[in-house]
């Protein structure tokens, strides 16, 4: 008779389950953020923003979780298929560890990285769901039942045998001999140590094990406050970029007196990059809030605070440039100022005193020449407009602005932000000094233009570079031999310093009165 060879333990064992869900933006430019699980039933869902984005896909894997059936005991490792560094030898790139790596039960655990843009649930074993610093054990296989080995017994001498030998059996041995084994009696009770026991309080941060007899003691309780920090850090639904940049700089103070400890040359060198972390992350923190510096220790605050709403300002001048129905800089900066007044819906309501306080030579002859170009509407005539006030405004329309069919208009931001681009733009082509020093229309436009291309600190430029004078002409509406005259006036109402006008661009930089309404440049 022949006898059927047994399966190894790793032919048996089937591939772990393992799912995705991500969190990616659904439109460039925009806060909006798709919500997208590796599950085949499961449609991606667009949400307004990143932390409500957070919150339905955590929600979403916890439902998963809640209705998937426990780990498998004899499940393996969900990462094995993805050659995860426990399963990869570090000394070759595709040279595979044993599989003696593995170890420990069988776990259904969920990982995510640090800046929370995709949560994984797989199966896989204890000893590799350690090794993923953000691991999280959701549940825990039982313990595989015991199988009936194949082949002939064991010897009863080998070691391994399941069970306790059988008792001999002879004429040369009684009775008890055969019976249970009395009961062992129970230890007494350990006696208390009378000295205390040495404070090993350890930790880890940056990868770096605090050893428990660092002194001075201040220091190492820092550092695993401080990894302990970073750690809850991670787990927050939004950053808090202010807080980050606190968090490296206190890691970057207590690491520079490790080093000093230690005498470790990469101590020094990890304190010097979370320095430079803490610089970025102000820095970014200032630009998201609209603050940036002006000084030593100084900030400004912005009239429009944020990156997005920058871009918005700097998006409707744009498309002004290419839509204004007339030729001249007044008729463009008349654009500019009915365009943010209706940007959303196409439909606005302005008084005569809006259109009176703009450098106009003529502004009933323009505001008729805009109607009958169509592409503006009024109810009445231009002297009903220019007579109208602010409890009884006149209603004007732009068609160009109107949503389609499909509810789309040429701007994207929403209702609370277009009154704000207006208020914006109605702060430079208002400006006191400028006003005071009768400035035109075309000094006003060059303003406007200036504010959109600066950095953090007012200079002109991305890069501090300056801006093409063709740019700058263009926008204007005015001859290149006419720029020059304009930017005279910007600096005698205390608008620009230091301009200069060479090698066809425009050098300077804002004054510090105006830094307020301008847009820095990404």
């Amino acid at each position: 008779m022949t006898v059927e060879g047994t399966v190894s333990g790793l032919e048996e064992r089937v591939v772990g389950r393992a799912w995705m869900v991500r969190l990616d933006p659904a439109d460039r430019g925009g806060a909006a953020v798709r919500v997208s699980c590796g599950r085949p039933a499961c449609a991606p869902q667009v949400l307004p923003s990143a932390a409500v984005g957070r919150t339905a896909a955590v929600a979403h894997l916890a439902t998963h979780l809640r209705a998937a059936p426990g780990p498998r005991p004899q499940a393996s490792c969900a990462c094995r298929a993805e050659e995860c560094h426990t399963h990869v030898r570090a000394d070759g790139p595709r040279d595979r560890a044993p599989a003696l790596r593995c170890g420990g039960p069988v776990v259904l655990a969920v990982i995510n990285d640090r800046q929370g843009r995709w949560w994984q649930a797989l199966e896989c074993c204890a000893r590799c769901a350690a090794a993923h610093p953000s691991a999280k054990i959701v549940a825990t296989a039982p313990a595989a039942p015991a199988r009936a080995a194949a082949g002939p017994a064991p010897a009863a001498g080998a070691r391994g045998a399941a069970g306790p030998p059988p008792a001999p059996v002879g004429p040369h041995f009684s009775h008890a001999a055969s019976s249970p084994a009395p009961v062992p009696v129970p230890r007494a009770a350990p006696v208390p140590r009378t000295k205390p026991r040495r404070n090993r309080r350890t930790g880890k941060i940056a990868q770096r094990f605090v050893p428990h007899d660092l002194h001075p003691i201040a220091l190492r309780d820092e550092l695993i406050e401080l990894g302990n920090l970073f750690r809850a850090y991670q787990e927050r639904p939004e950053p808090d970029l202010e807080q980050l940049a606190e968090l490296h700089s206190r890691k970057a103070k207590a690491f520079r007196t490790w080093a000093e400890v230690t005498g470790e040359t990469e101590l020094r060198l990890d304190a010097e990059r979370a320095e430079q972390a803490a610089a970025a992350a102000l820095l970014q923190h200032q630009q998201r809030t609209g603050q940036s510096p002006v000084g030593e220790g100084e900030v400004t605050n912005r009239l429009l605070p944020g990156l997005t709403q920058w871009e918005h300002a700097r998006t409707v001048l744009a498309h002004v440039a290419e839509h204004t129905p007339l030729p001249g800089p007044e008729a463009r900066l008349m654009a500019v100022m009915l365009t943010l007044r209706s940007a959303l819906t196409g439909t606005g309501n302005l008084v005569g005193q809006d259109v009176r306080g703009l450098p106009l030579t003529e502004p009933e002859e323009l505001i008729g020449r805009l109607v009958d170009s169509g592409w503006l509407s009024i109810p009445g005539t231009a002297d009903d407009l220019l007579e109208s006030r602010p409890e009884s405004p006149t209603p004007i329309t732009i068609p160009s602005l109107m949503p389609d069919d499909d509810g789309q208009g040429p701007f994207d931001f929403g209702r609370k932000t277009r009154p704000k681009l207006s208020g914006w733009a109605q702060r430079v082509v208002g400006d006191k000094k400028l006003r005071k020093k009768k400035t035109g229309a075309a000094t006003r436009l060059l303003a406007l233009a200036l504010a959109v291309r600066t950095t953090t600190d007012g200079r002109l430029g991305a890069e501090g570079e300056g801006v093409d004078l063709s740019v700058l002409t263009s926008w204007c509406a005015v001859e290149p031999d006419e720029l020059e005259p304009l930017v005279e006036q910007l600096t005698v109402a205390d608008w620009l310093e230091e301009a200069a006008v060479t090698d066809g661009r425009l050098t300077g930089r804002l004054a510090e009165r105006v830094l307020q309404v301008s847009c820095p440049l990404p």
